[in-house]
């Protein structure tokens, strides 16, 4: 029976780059794997011809070949391949296929190799939360946190090994970092459980930090508040994080910043917004008030004569500062014109008479409202 094209098999076009080769592959063989089809020999056939596909394809060298000669570039001992339908280096290339499946989910996105290179692995990242006032936004500053995570042994200057003491070649992995199991017609390879991928062992490890290079510690940290910032930002302090598995380089801290809610302004990206309640007779007449501002000064809001409820009077540059910027936004003050309540019987008798005495002209916006009503009322 003739062999498919490779690139059928994979069901990609001839030009696909590495990427879709993968992504095809991947599905392919997820989806054909024989512990999924546990006796189904046509999906053990189809694993197999997916698997010679992929390892041919993903090699430049080969792939190059098989577009100009097709199967005929491996024949006749040109692909060194042997009774089972596989090249002589069907163990590796298996490994390879693998790594490419899992090195994604296993956390390593590619192979490692043994050795010690695999020893010193890099520290997880932190994450803190800050909380601040609308005030510290406003005005930037520097702030002391106390961070618990993970430091670099002293004793053993991060190496995990007690001070004085040697190493040895893992006898488990025979210092490869790396063990192979066979199951049924492919071998697996794995990180060796012994040494954990280092290849080499220690001959005592670290008293005081069990052989892991780090011990538990809280951290004072100094961190500056940028003037402006904003709800939600993240700060990052690069190598800050928890240190690394012996030796291994830290990771990061990021810090969450969040702003507590103010009694008085709403914050809109620079802008800040305020709602204050005025006397109806200082709306009708006109007058002026004075209210804070963050950096711990007064402003002062004139109310026009006529205000009505809902309008918004600006100051310009009373607002937030623009991070990492001189700009600076506004402030916006809206009016909410209070009703009088608990009217004595003087007051009720001036506003019957002040009622008496209203006209259209007076009133323009709720006489010409009624006007319409009555006139579709007589429709």
């Amino acid at each position: 029976m003739a062999k498919r094209d490779f690139y059928e098999v994979l069901g990609v076009a001839k030009g696909s780059d590495d990427a879709a080769l993968k992504s095809a592959y991947r599905k392919l063989a997820m989806q054909h794997h024989p512990d999924r089809n546990p006796g189904n020999a046509e999906s053990e056939a189809t694993f197999k011809e997916i698997n010679e596909a992929y390892d041919t394809l993903k090699d430049g060298q080969k792939r190059a070949a098989y577009d100009r000669f097709g199967h005929a570039a491996f024949e006749n001992g040109g692909g060194a391949r042997g009774p089972s339908g596989f090249g002589s280096d069907f163990n590796s290339s298996m490994s390879d296929i693998f790594d490419d499946i899992f090195g994604d989910f296993m956390g390593g996105g590619g192979r490692r190799g043994g050795g010690g290179n695999a020893a010193k692995l890099r520290g997880a990242d932190l994450r803190y939360n800050l909380e601040i006032s609308l005030e510290e936004s406003f005005e930037g500053r520097t702030v002391e946190i106390d961070v618990p995570t993970l430091v670099g042994c002293d004793t053993c200057d991060g190496s995990g090994a007690k001070p004085g003491t040697g190493t040895h070649t893992c006898r488990q992995c025979n210092g490869h970092g790396k063990v192979r199991a066979a199951q049924g017609f492919f071998t697996i390879e794995r990180t060796c459980p012994v040494c954990q991928g280092r290849g080499q062992m220690m001959d005592q490890p670290c008293t005081d930090c069990g052989g892991q290079g780090r011990r538990q510690e809280n951290r004072k940290l100094s961190v500056d508040i940028p003037k402006g910032i904003e709800d939600g930002t993240r700060i990052r302090l690069a190598n800050e994080g928890e240190a690394g598995l012996r030796g291994g380089p830290p990771g990061d801290l990021y810090i969450f910043i969040s702003i507590r809610p103010h009694d008085l302004f709403q914050r809109d990206g620079a802008d800040l917004y305020a709602r204050v309640p005025i006397a109806m007779a200082t709306a009708a007449l006109g007058g002026e008030f004075e209210v804070p501002t963050l950096d711990a000064a007064r402003a002062k809001v004139k109310v026009a004569a006529g205000t009505q409820p809902g309008q918004r009077v600006r100051l310009k540059g009373k607002g937030m500062p623009v991070l990492r910027s001189k700009d600076v936004g506004d402030l916006y003050v809206q009016l909410d014109i209070e009703t009088p309540q608990n009217l004595s019987r003087k007051q009720r008798e001036l506003l019957e008479e002040f009622q008496r005495l209203t006209t259209e002209e007076t009133n323009p916006t709720s006489d010409g409202f009624f006007a319409k009503l009555k006139k579709m009322f007589e429709a």
